[in-house]
């Protein structure tokens, strides 16, 4: 059987660079303007975000998970709980972000802290989700195994016929959680592997911005 030549795929990147003057004080701010950027270009999905957690033991876990709220504050998405990546944070309220713009050749890493947002927010949220949405997160035990797939669709039939009619509720395991940056890095691709790196380190209120090699 062929097999790709993996070694071998290469994509040299000479879209854009990055420099400082060019980069906002706040890197929020600056998050911001790449992210409408983004939208802009047409990037599919641009709030994709992949999530790093950890365990006690300090195995790291990664997902693709989206990006559902953005302010000053930090960078907030939806999950269950209870699911693998709930029980983490639960256990270690540090997180790891990454969003990558391939037709852009830009990537953003981030690093922070990991609270609950408000029971407010998640209501708020969680009610402008469609309604099969809203239903599946009552079916999901999240992360757990299952026998198979009619487990999931029994669950439904019975969650459909529980909210026929009526407005589906945010279950209690289900929320949001906002990581709150401590480190931002703005990656820019370059020719020749030289790529443009800009990273972000909170000082108390204050943001120190630094070049870092690639």
């Amino acid at each position: 059987m062929d097999r790709t030549d993996v070694a071998s795929l290469r994509q040299n990147y000479t879209r854009d660079g990055l420099t400082e003057s060019a980069a906002d004080p706040d890197p929020l701010h600056f998050f911001h303007r790449w992210f409408d950027e983004a939208l802009a270009a047409g990037v599919t999905e641009p709030n994709a975000m992949t999530l790093a957690t950890v365990d006690d033991d300090g195995q790291p876990a990664a997902r693709v998970v989206l990006l559902k709220g953005l302010d000053d504050r930090g960078f907030v998405f939806y999950t269950n709980y209870e699911s693998r990546k709930g029980r983490e944070l639960a256990a270690q309220p540090r997180a790891a972000l990454v969003f990558w713009w391939e037709g852009l050749e830009r990537q953003v890493r981030i690093e922070g802290t990991v609270e609950k947002v408000t029971a407010e927010e998640s209501d708020a949220y969680f009610t402008s989700r469609p309604r099969g949405s809203r239903l599946g997160a009552w079916v999901s035990d999240q992360s757990r195994p299952i026998a198979d797939r009619s487990v999931l669709e029994e669950r439904l039939d019975e969650v459909e016929q529980r909210y026929d009619d009526e407005s589906v509720p945010r279950p209690p395991h289900w929320g949001g959680y906002r990581v709150v940056p401590t480190l931002l890095e703005f990656w820019q691709g370059r020719p020749d592997r030289l790529h443009d790196r800009l990273e972000y380190t909170r000082s108390g209120e204050e943001w120190r911005m630094r070049r870092l090699a690639p």
